[in-house]
């Protein structure tokens, strides 16, 4: 059976630096920080209280206010940047078969607000249970894919994937496979995350996982800094529509890029640290580069997992050095977190996002907050510090690592005909 080629048609993003895909990349481009002060709960007790929240948002301006009501953020969050990409895409879903169109969306966490605000309100109470009755579909992860083909009458394949931070892109690589397979034409594939609250700032702060450099927010998220000392939470969403490529070709689609490989590997090691060598991280780009069946010296570019935080940041070099060898020091190599902040289950889409426009514009986004270097980072690779770099991007990476030892890997090329 000859596969399929898959193509990137249609971009929806809803970040801590810009609420659609314009103002995302712009912030990108000049290395905007979207970390500050929290506002979405009084964070006086809490180690933590900073993180990059989604800023000018009112959920109503966008979606009705009753319909928003029967959704958690994780959801409105992922209808909204649906709604961008599927019109961002041209598709005319009135000649399109409805049947051969899907979604697949990643969530690492799901309804954490809403859990967390019912169970509170149980605990108030007199111990009599006054649940919510919209609080399992609203809670659940899968529920977001399921409120996008309920809008729009997809009935192709349709479900959530859940693996930690790499859940987005595991969302990509399956939506990918579906395509390939003739099993649909196209995809409304991504990731969103709605994880500042009460009980994710609390359970990250217990595990000593995200930054406390309250002073300097803006400054916080530092990957491969020396003095880094955490991820710094984020929420949002992104969404992708991939697209058969003759599908694309018919009705005269503007193609932002070709989808060429995704691999997935398992760290096998601890539940939250990386391999201390980024043997899962050097296995997912190697399955993911043969994949797509070309070289390590076509890769131009690669956004990577990157979180800020002390052994994450090594491994993953590691890993990209044992990959790539000294070819890696032609690779423009940046981490978009150090702007957004770990965006934990949507990371992978709104970064994969930030690859295909590195591929459009011929620019390289840089790694923000870069002070010190750390004596364990080789200072030869190119990490695009603090400005981004313009650079013909024919081949672009982007990686993705969650809890758990999840790694996924996925790779865009410039179109040819």
């Amino acid at each position: 059976m000859e596969l399929k080629r898959v193509v990137v048609t249609g971009l929806g993003a809803l970040t801590p630096i810009g609420n659609n895909i314009s103002e995302y990349w712009k912030g990108l481009v000049n290395g905007v920080s979207g970390a500050a002060q929290i506002t979405h709960f009084d964070t006086t007790k809490f180690k933590t209280h900073f993180a990059c929240e989604l800023k000018n948002f009112n959920v109503t301006d966008c979606i009705d206010r009753k319909e928003a009501r029967r959704m958690d953020k994780f959801t409105q969050y992922a209808m909204i940047a649906s709604d961008e990409a599927i019109a961002n895409s041209g598709l005319d879903l009135k000649k399109e078969n409805l049947n051969r169109i899907g979604v697949i969306w990643g969530a690492g966490i799901g309804g954490l607000e809403t859990f967390q605000n019912e169970v509170i309100n149980f605990a108030k109470g007199d111990g009599t249970p006054r649940f919510n009755p919209f609080l399992i579909p609203k809670m659940i992860a899968d529920i977001a894919p399921g409120q996008i083909s309920i809008k729009y009458g997809f009935h192709g394949p349709n479900f959530t994937t859940v693996s930690a931070c790499a859940s987005s892109a595991n969302s990509l690589i399956d939506a990918y496979n579906y395509i390939r397979l003739d099993q649909a034409d196209v995809f409304v594939a991504g990731g969103s995350e709605a994880a500042i609250n009460i009980v994710g700032m609390g359970g990250f702060n217990a595990m000593h996982a995200i930054s406390t450099r309250n002073d300097d927010p803006k400054t916080a998220s530092r990957p491969f800094d020396k003095d880094r000392d955490g991820f710094v939470l984020g929420e949002g969403a992104g969404a992708l529509i991939l697209e058969e490529y003759e599908h694309a070709k018919a009705r005269g689609a503007k193609i932002y890029a070709e989808m060429i490989g995704g691999g997935l590997s398992a760290d096998a090691h601890h539940i939250t640290a990386p391999h201390p060598e980024g043997l899962g991280a050097k296995n997912v780009m190697n399955t993911c580069l043969a994949n797509a069946n070309i070289n390590p010296e076509e890769v131009d570019a690669i956004n990577v997992h990157g979180t800020s935080t002390p052994l994450g940041d090594i491994a993953e070099l590691k890993a990209i050095q044992a990959v790539f060898g000294d070819y890696a020091y032609k690779i423009n190599i940046n981490s978009t977190k150090s702007m957004t902040g770990h965006l934990l289950g949507a990371a992978g889409a709104i970064e994969a996002i930030a690859s295909i426009l590195s591929i459009q514009n011929g620019i390289v986004p840089p790694t923000i907050n870069h002070f010190n270097d750390d004596d364990q980072i080789d200072p030869k690779l190119n990490l695009t510090y603090n400005k981004a770099q313009k650079r013909d991007v024919n081949i672009a990476m982007s990686n993705t690592f969650g809890f758990g030892g999840h790694n996924a890997c996925v790779l865009f090329k410039k179109i040819e005909a």
